[in-house]
Formats: C-alpha cells, structure tokens, sequence
C-alpha cells in the first residue's frame, strides 16, 4: 500500500516536473524585444517578436535584448581647446541596437565603451577649435561627433542616431569675463537705441515745428485775404452808398425845380434854385464850381441884393 502511493506521488512530480520544464521552455518575445539564444554555449538563433520554444538543458536564453531608441547621458568630460582652454562639456547620446548578436558578442560592456568612445572624440574635435568656435560651433560639433561614433559602434551593432552637446562648461574667470563682455555690447546697444530715439523724437519735433509754422502762415496768409476782401467789400458798399446819396439828393433837387416849373415860377426863381443846388453838390468840398454863363450875371446880381438886405 505505501509503495504503491510513494510511486503514485513519483510520477506525479515526474509529470509536474516534465511540465514545467515544458513551460519553461516555451518563450514569448514581446514587441520591440529581442532574445539572443545559445546552444551547449555557442550562438544558436536570434528570437523576435513571437512564439518560440527552445530544447531543454540544451538551450538558454543568453541575453534579452531592447530595440527600442535608448538614451545615455554622460558625465562631464574635460576638453582642451585649440586655444589652451580647459572646460568640460557633457554629452546626451541616443542610440539603438540594430543587430542583437553583435551586441552581446561584439564588445563587453557596450555602454562603458560607448562613453569612452565619446570622451575620446570629443576631445579630438574641441582640439582643433578655438573658445568663441566651441561655443557658437555646436551644430558642427554634434554632426562630427554622431558620425564618428556611428562608424565605431558599428561593429557593435548598435547605430548611434543623435549626439547633443548637453552642456558646455568653461572656467570661472572666462564666464566673469564673457558676462563683463555681455554687459559692455548690451549697454553699447541700449545707448545706441537711445540715440537712435533721441535722433528721432529731435526731427519729429523739428517736423512738428515746421508743419505748425506752415499752417500757421496759411492761416495768417488767409486772414489777411479775408480782410483786404472785407476792406474792399466795405469801401465798395461805402462807395456805392455815396453815389446813391448823391444820386438821391440830385433826384430831390431835379424834382424840386420840375414842382416849381410846373408851379408856373418864373426863369429867375429857376435859375436860383438851380444856383443852390449847385452850392449843395459842392457842399462846401469843392475848390472850384464852374457855372453857366447865362447863370453868372443873374449871380452877382443876387448877391448884390442880399448884401443890400443884410
């Protein structure tokens, strides 16, 4: 009885134990994965993305690989410049492994490698530049340096696809010095943006004062013309005024002989009255009158009456 249930339990754990060797050697490769497998210690196969099955003891899974676009930020690294400048400059590197089996035969440790590889052409490239070159060169840079590890992590399989400068770093004293020389041409700037103002604001100003004076000249001109029209305007009406007053007083006094013609009054009453319209349209202005000849005695002898009666 107990040696029947002790091989019961035997080849229920050979069965337990076949099935999990079974499942242990049924693998699945997610996406963007990759699975270098090897066989008694060589390189057997490289698993993508599925459903694979490896032979028990026989074959294991040497190393998971990512495909997937990684990023490796690099401590800073000290540079000598052309110009005998230290500084130290920190590199961003993306990489991504295209070939699984070369990466996990062809270097042993691919980061580290990577990392030297950048320090090492970094360096190379910033030895051949100047200070101001570093520093408004890093589009250059960057190209050069991603060029040169791509050729070289090639054999890797790995494909470096960019290299970013993350930080470039130069001594204390050529900072103080770069912000002294910010500071100088933002000043030169701002003084020169303040003359340029000031020029400005000077000719519109001129302008200004010039366009008043015009107008103010247009104005005068016009008023002046308004008022030599009035002065004419008005001598005109005070002429007209005159010369009908005249008229009026001629009218008056033709109609006063005719009142006194049709009267029935003789030729001597008529030719006083006519005398003294005369002395009337002088009214005493006039320097000389010339009267009618036939009128002239009739005059003096008038005249020599009134002297009589007064």
């Amino acid at each position: 009885m107990s040696s029947g249930i002790i091989g019961l339990l035997a080849v229920v754990a050979v069965v337990v134990i076949g099935l999990l060797l079974l499942i242990s050697c049924v693998k699945i490769v997610p996406q963007a994965r990759a699975m270098v497998v090897e066989r008694l210690g060589a390189y057997q196969a490289t698993w993508s993305t599925g459903l694979h099955f490896k032979v028990p003891i026989i074959d294991r899974v040497a190393r998971r690989v990512d495909l997937k676009e990684q990023v490796v930020d690099f401590a800073p690294q000290p540079v000598i410049t052309k110009d005998n400048v230290t500084m130290r400059i920190d590199t961003v590197v993306f990489y991504q492994i295209t070939d699984p089996k070369m990466f996990c035969y062809g270097v042993a440790n691919p980061i580290m490698a990577i990392e030297n590889l950048t320090a090492t052409t970094l360096r190379n490239i910033i030895g051949d530049l100047e200070l101001d070159q570093t520093l408004t060169s890093r589009e250059t840079i960057n190209t050069k340096m991603r060029a040169s590890l791509d050729v070289a992590t090639d054999p890797w399989g790995i494909k470096v696809n960019r290299v970013e400068l993350k930080n470039i770093i130069p001594p204390a004293a050529i900072q103080d010095a770069m912000e002294k020389q910010m500071k100088a041409e933002r000043e030169r700037r701002e003084a020169i943006l303040r003359a340029e103002g000031e020029k400005k604001s000077t000719i519109l100003v001129a302008e200004g004062n010039k366009e008043s004076a015009i107008l103010d000249a247009e104005a005068e001109k016009q008023a002046a013309i308004l008022r030599a029209e009035a002065q004419k305007e008005a001598k005109i009406r005070e002429a007209e005024g005159e010369a009908e007053a005249i008229l009026k007083v001629q009218q008056a006094n033709a109609d006063g002989i005719r009142f006194l013609k049709e009267a029935g009054a003789d030729k001597a009453v008529l030719t006083i009255k006519s005398l003294e319209a005369f002395e009337r349209a002088a009214d005493g202005q006039a320097t000389k009158i010339i009267i009618p000849s036939e009128l002239q005695g009739l005059a003096g002898l008038v005249k020599s009456a009134k002297e009589v009666i007064e």
